[in-house]
């Protein structure tokens, strides 16, 4: 099977879950990366007409949206299963990839994480801390939720690792470089707990945002 095409741009969480998913599957991957204008040219637009990273690229194949992703390559590569075969274990699975893109990313990551992260780097200005404090309930919320849903499972799913955990990982990883973390982090033990083992796992650590910046560099 031929290698792995993944559109990047460097840094995204997004794109993070489909390597560290490569990279427990055993898969070979390579990076296209782009940059915020890159992603408008008409040449990515024919890749997705949404202006989005990632994209995926497999023998004449070209996917995109990450959840189709994640589910593909989980299909073509289907050691180790990363789906649950018990149904109610598959709808956590599901819900949890739900979350992850409606209010983990949405409503955390694009107001706390960009004011933080990438507002800074791409305009040279302070974070808006009004836009902060608007999303910290938000995020207080998601957090608790995720925590209630984790429990004292190994795992989201229970005691296996599925595409949530890796979904997830990756935003959680994002949302730790803000200061806003300690606050959001602090009454979830469990929660942390659990994103520390995931950090650890050598998918993840073969995938970390500056291990991917390097690579983009140097494609």
């Amino acid at each position: 099977m031929s290698d792995f095409i993944v559109h990047t741009i460097p840094g995204s969480p997004y794109v993070r879950a489909v390597l560290a998913t490569l990279e427990e599957k055993g898969a070979a991957w390579r990076l296209i990366p782009h940059s915020f204008d890159s992603v408008q040219t008409p040449e990515h637009v024919s890749r997705n007409p949404f202006r989005r990273v990632p994209v995926l690229e497999h023998e004449g194949f070209s996917l995109y949206e990450t959840q189709a992703i994640l589910r593909y390559l989980d299909r073509v590569l289907p050691t180790p299963t990363l789906t649950p075969t018990d149904p109610r274990s598959a709808a956590r699975m599901d819900q949890v990839l739900g979350i992850n893109d409606w209010y983990l990313f949405q409503g955390c990551i694009t107001t706390i994480g960009v004011q933080r992260l990438v507002r800074p780097r791409l305009t040279g200005l302070p974070p808006d801390q009004a836009v902060i404090d608007a999303a910290m309930p938000h995020a207080e919320r998601t957090f608790a939720e995720l925590a209630s849903l984790l429990g004292d499972q190994a795992f989201f799913a229970g005691d296996t690792l599925s595409l949530a955990d890796l979904a997830v990982a990756p935003q959680l990883d994002f949302l730790a470089r803000t200061p806003e973390w300690a606050a959001l982090s602090a009454p979830h033990a469990a929660l942390v707990a659990w994103w520390k083992r995931m950090e650890a796992r050598p998918s993840l650590q073969a995938t970390t945002m500056e291990k991917v910046v390097a690579l983009a560099k140097a494609a």
